[in-house]
């Protein structure tokens, strides 16, 4: 019974903390993946153009859904309450980029039906019946990037900004936000109250430095920009630091958007022809001017395969697309060769945080491995106790005809037995515990005001889980080989026995 006890308790305590670890990685993951889509083209900083083109040609390829394109830059922010903040900013194109990625999906202020899984009294503002219009409204302005003047009622351009960065919504002990007045700071050390609500009257100002056409940074840009909603990714470091605007306006802001281009030359068809410079009247060689255009340049390109699609075999199609995209456009875009690590897969992007995650998993199961291991040295120790009281018999039966092999076989197949059942008592008990993970850490709060999840503390509102089949499979197949190494010493003590000791064994 201790053997079996000490067998189910370690399948249990691996099982649960492998599947916990797991079930955070995988939200973790998911919430990484929720604004990237599958795969990046990236061309930083001068951006690449034509990319009109380049997402036609992807989205005619039957492995491909959508394509979006992206600018992205950093800057500063100048909240409502005056402080200034650095910021991620990324320009995107409302509706494709809501195909591309989770977009749409990530609007905080909308309308509700039911409560967050920890809201057990319905304390969500969105929840409310009188303000679900407003909130519908808002979920609206959001997903197209657009907002009302509350002044003159005439739809502007609008940008979405993340849950975390003003500081303004107030995180509640079940998870959610609430709404909060911001101070402004004063210079007598006093505070003057700003009576504004984000997505209703909030606009901020960004302030970036504008490019040249080799795009080295020449002069700032500021621009104000309304706010239509907030957005909530998942992840903590995209939701306090980031905010999306509409694509041609970060393009202006940066000098990436078409504008004509002026060149003056020297005229080649009569070049023995002078001309007076009306500046400073000296006598030079006839220059001529030449007008072109200079195209719309952006600095990725999602991509989303389709439904069910691996990400390989998709970034492989995107960099053949990309060659015959190259080719038609040679001189005027990075070629191909250039481009070869540049296009990414959203793995590739999280690969920081995918890795530290996996890490740690890989550290934490090692501790407990050992701690479980111990499980060894039990079912040795009571194994070798009950060879020691069982010596006699064990000497009838080898009196009796029974093999060196035969007796070492019992022993193992009793270590078996009992890992077999202890394995299966500790994976019923480690998939029960997972399950209901949640429940139960509720339980344990309300009884004993025990809490270790907070959801006011942690991003994720609930403990995240996923009980993988394979890997109960291989939690329960160890705990039964524990087992069988703890009785294999025990075992070949007592086969190699000699009955004649054996029999007179007191």
């Amino acid at each position: 019974m201790l053997a079996m006890v000490a067998v189910m308790l370690s399948v249990a305590t691996i099982l649960i903390t492998w599947s916990v670890m797991g079930g955070f990685l995988n939200a973790l993951i998911d919430s990484g993946r929720t604004l990237v889509g599958d795969v990046a083209i990236v061309w930083p900083n001068v951006g690449f153009a034509h990319y009109d083109d380049l997402i036609e040609r992807l989205e005619e390829d039957p492995m491909i859904e959508a394509a979006t394109p992206t600018i992205e830059t950093f800057g500063l922010i100048k909240l409502p309450d005056d402080r200034i903040e650095l910021i991620s900013i990324k320009g995107i194109s409302a509706a494709s980029y809501s195909q591309v990625t989770g977009f749409a999906d990530t609007m905080w202020w909308k309308a509700i039906d039911e409560p967050t899984p920890k809201d057990y009294q319905r304390e969500d503002i969105r929840l409310d019946e009188h303000y679900q219009q407003i909130f519908q409204d808002m979920e609206s302005n959001g997903i197209s990037m657009t907002r009302p003047n509350p002044k003159t009622g005439v739809i502007e351009p609008a940008g979405v900004i993340g849950i975390e960065v003003t500081g303004l919504n107030q995180r509640q002990d079940w998870g959610g936000y609430y709404p909060m007045t911001p101070m402004r700071a004063l210079p007598d050390g006093g505070a003057e109250r700003v009576d504004v609500f984000m997505p209703r009257e909030g606009t901020v100002g960004i302030t970036i430095l504008a490019l040249d056409s080799e795009g080295h940074p020449i002069d700032p840009v500021t621009q104000t920009i309304p706010i239509a909603n907030e957005f909530q990714s998942g992840l903590y470091e995209v939701d306090q630091g980031t905010i999306f605007v509409p694509l041609d306006i970060l393009q202006r802001m940066l000098r990436l958007d078409a504008a004509q281009r002026v060149e003056i030359v020297k005229d080649d068809e009569n070049p023995f022809a002078v001309e007076v410079d009306p500046v400073t009247g000296e006598i030079g060689p006839k220059m001529k001017e030449i007008i072109g255009i200079d195209p719309a340049r952006v600095t990725t390109v999602l991509v989303s395969g389709v439904e069910g699609s691996e990400l390989e075999p998709v970034r492989t199609r995107i960099r053949e697309i990309y060659e015959e995209f190259a080719l038609a456009h040679a001189g005027e875009v990075p070629s191909s060769f250039q481009m070869e690590n540049q296009i990414r897969t959203w793995e590739d992007l999280n690969k920081t945080m995918i890795s530290a995650v996996k890490k740690e998993t890989g550290l934490v199961l090692f501790i407990f491995g050992i701690v479980s291991f111990t499980t060894v040295f039990l079912v040795l120790a009571i194994f070798w106790s009950m060879a020691t009281e069982k010596t006699k018999d064990i000497g009838v039966l080898r009196a009796l005809g029974a093999t060196t092999p035969g007796i070492a076989w019992l022993w193992i197949r009793y270590g078996a037995a009992i890992g077999f059942v202890g394995s299966v008592i500790g994976t019923g008990v480690g998939y029960w515990i997972v399950s209901d993970i949640n429940a139960i850490h509720d339980w344990m709060g309300r009884t004993f005001n025990f809490v270790i999840w907070d959801p006011k503390q942690y991003y994720f509102i609930e403990i995240p889980s996923d009980v993988d089949p394979m890997k109960a499979a291989i939690v329960f197949i160890v705990g039964v080989m524990t087992c069988v190494m703890g009785a294999a010493i025990p075992a070949i003590h007592s086969a190699r026995m000699d009955p004649v000791k054996a029999l007179r064994f007191e």
